[in-house]
């Protein structure tokens, strides 16, 4: 079946690719699902969701 929360984090941080940087709301969203998939991954899952934290920094301009 796969994680759940792991895969609400890649669908936040796509909807905040989409949404361009200057929806903060989006952004904040992801980065909750984050936090939230993080402490439930795998190492694979976990190397993915650091990767998926570089974009929404990319997106936020940090």
């Amino acid at each position: 079946m796969g994680n759940r929360l792991f895969r609400e984090a890649k669908k936040a941080v796509a909807m905040a690719n989409n949404a361009g940087s200057n929806n903060q709301d989006a952004i904040e969203r992801a980065e909750n699902s984050l936090s939230s998939a993080f402490a439930n991954s795998t190492l694979a899952e976990k190397q993915q969701l650091h990767q998926y934290q570089d974009e929404l920094d990319n997106l936020k301009g940090n």
